[in-house]
This record gives structure tokens, C-alpha cells and sequence, in this order.
């Protein structure tokens, strides 16, 4: 078999889970569910929400989300970007955000928990001002529950976003 055949062929075969991410295993998959969003700012409202959270065979995981209007379906954000974990036992979560924000988080794994807080939040000059965020996820079974604070636009952080999701099966190929 030709070096390139072998690679195409590895390449379509899902590699193994890294060492380094196995205590981040629980997290893996696709995810759906409903939350609710509030702020001080805005009116409260409903969205449908998928996380897919998946692995390279390197020693981070995927991290792809998206969320859509309950009343109407138009979508409302969407997050791409990497969960690590670090070998003194902290998660870190870097993400970018389509509305010109970054965020770089560092935090705690408990069992199935895990507690993030932003070190950096980067914003383009035409982003709302976001100075920190918090997250905290919480596998139990096939629900995965979170809750994320926000501190934006001149306010300390205050609640944004809490929301149910459950663990889908996958497709068959």
C-alpha cells in the first residue's frame, strides 16, 4: 500500500481517544437541547441549542455550537474552538465568537463538572464590550446541563444563558 493510501485510509477511520483528553471523555458528542438567555440589556428569550464536541486524536477536543429562535427558528450564535486539559489537572477552553469576541477560559474538572473562567476576553473594535465570562457544565448520564455569566457592556457578570441538552445518538453511517 502507497504511503498516500495509507493515509487516506487512516484518515477515515476515527483515531483513538488521546490520553490526555480521557478525563474529558463524558463531554464527547452531539448534544441538543433548549435554554434561556436574559441579561439586564435585553429582553429575555428561548433558544434551541447543538453542541458537538469531538476529538482529533490529538490532545484537545472540538467544540462546535449553535443556537437558533424557539419562536422562529432564524439562528442566534454559534462558537467554534478547542477544549485542553492540562497535566496539573485545569480545563482550558479557547473559543471564537462571529460577533468579533474571543475567550480564553481556565478552570476546574470535578467528575462530570466543569467550572471555567475567562483569563482573556479579546474584542474587535466593533464588538459590544465583553471584560469576562463565566461557564459551568455538568454531565449527568445523557443531559448536560451549563450555566454562563457574562460580564458586557459596563455590567459585572451577571447571569446570561442556562440550558438543558441531551445526548444524542449517532447517525448510522
Amino acid at each position: 500500500m502507497s504511503d498516500m493510501a495509507h493515509d487516506r485510509g487512516a484518515a477515515s477511520s476515527a483515531p483513538p481517544l488521546h490520553d490526555g483528553v480521557a478525563a474529558l471523555a463524558f463531554l464527547l458528542g452531539r448534544w441538543r437541547g433548549e435554554g434561556e438567555g436574559r441579561y439586564p440589556t435585553i429582553e429575555a428569550f428561548t433558544y434551541g441549542e447543538e453542541l458537538r464536541i469531538g476529538h482529533t486524536g490529538k490532545p484537545f477536543l472540538t467544540w462546535a455550537q449553535r443556537t437558533w429562535s424557539l419562536d422562529d427558528g432564524r439562528p442566534l450564535h454559534v462558537e467554534t474552538g478547542y477544549v485542553r486539559a492540562t497535566a496539573t489537572g485545569t480545563v482550558e477552553l479557547v473559543l471564537a465568537h462571529p460577533t468579533g469576541v474571543v475567550e480564553l477560559a481556565e478552570g476546574e474538572l470535578h467528575g462530570t463538572a466543569v467550572e471555567l473562567s475567562s483569563r482573556l476576553v479579546g474584542c474587535t473594535s466593533t464588538a459590544k464590550p465583553v471584560t469576562g465570562v463565566s461557564r459551568r457544565l455538568e454531565v449527568d448520564g445523557h443531559v448536560l446541563r451549563y450555566r454562563l455569566s457574562m460580564a458586557a457592556v459596563g455590567r459585572t457578570g451577571e447571569e446570561h444563558l442556562s440550558a438543558t441538552l441531551r445526548h444524542l445518538e449517532e447517525e448510522a453511517p
